[in-house]
């Protein structure tokens, strides 16, 4: 990897993650489905980018601020996770040639549910001590970002860290479906396409643009697998409430629904199988500058 010459360039990278949290906060408090969007991605790339540029990586302000930050994502969760639910069902029901009226109050219930998430979510953001966040995050940035030599070394620690992790994740699940751990892969996929995306922001000629792709392509595979898996649990639920309630043409629907979206997860899983993830991965850490043996 080959240093930019410029002596700061963590500081306005400090800068830029730090305004693209607060931009879109307004409009996502409304429940505007894009800015929840873009509120997580930013607050994770934040936390990814805080302990590796501050100064005083274990200070107070930086570990206050990144807990802020993961309740900040944390509490937006939910709400996202149901808007994605509510566009899979729309292409799901476009594609029927006919809408059963039991489907459609599920999507009624659904559109409920997250309307109620929405509510949630903007209550748990004004609960949080957003000033107390700002006061931390421009504190950290007075300081200016550490030296882009030490960057450099905890950059190459904490991808050597992550990938060693990611690699024994995968060598563990192997070909099972197992949908929480897919998701906890999504995850660790998603941190280490963050720390390449940091990586790529403080070299010149970043070799990392490689990882970018191949870590997202590989977490958005997996993002579909849960999203797909999401549903079917929601719909499993439904179904087993209309069964209690004595609505059988309900449960009827909702366990069909349950059916189809169980296996799309599955074949979802067979896809990302067909990837050869664990290679994909060993591609990606080593144009990151991994020279470790991956097999």
């Amino acid at each position: 990897m080959t240093p930019s010459l410029d002596p700061d360039r963590c500081t306005p990278i400090l800068r830029e993650r730090i305004r693209a949290l607060f931009k879109p906060l307004p409009r996502a408090l409304v429940g505007d489905p894009e800015s929840i969007h873009q509120l997580r991605v930013a607050g994770r790339r934040l936390r990814v980018a805080l302990p590796l540029l501050a100064r005083k990586p274990r200070g107070r302000r930086v570990r206050r601020a990144s807990s802020i930050l993961a309740e900040l994502t944390r509490g937006a969760g939910g709400s996202r996770d149901l808007d994605v639910s509510l566009e899979i069902l729309d292409q799901r029901m476009a594609e029927l040639v006919r809408r059963s009226p039991e489907l459609t109050l599920l999507r009624r219930r659904l559109r409920g549910a997250r309307r109620r998430s929405r509510d949630r979510m903007a209550e748990a953001v004004l609960d949080l001590e957003i000033a107390a966040l700002r006061r931390d995050l421009r504190a950290v940035v007075a300081r200016r970002g550490e030296r882009l030599f030490t960057v450099l070394v905890r950059f190459r620690g904490l991808r050597d860290r992550r990938g060693a992790k990611l690699i024994s994740r995968l060598d563990g699940l192997g070909n099972r479906f197992e949908p929480h751990e897919l998701h906890r892969l999504r995850i660790d996929c998603r941190r280490l396409r963050y720390v390449a995306e940091l990586g790529q922001s403080l070299m010149s000629q970043p070799p990392e643009e490689g990882a970018i792709a191949l870590f997202k392509q590989l977490q958005e595979h997996l993002g579909r697998i849960h999203d797909a898996h999401v549903l079917a649990t929601w719909f499993g639920g439904q179904a087993e409430a209309a069964r209690l309630r004595g609505q059988l043409e309900v449960a009827t629907a909702a366990g069909r629904e349950a059916a189809y979206f169980r296996e799309r997860s599955r074949s979802l899983h067979r896809e990302y199988l067909e990837l050869g993830p664990l290679d994909l991965v060993s591609r990606a850490l080593r144009s990151m500058g991994w020279t470790r043996t991956a097999a």
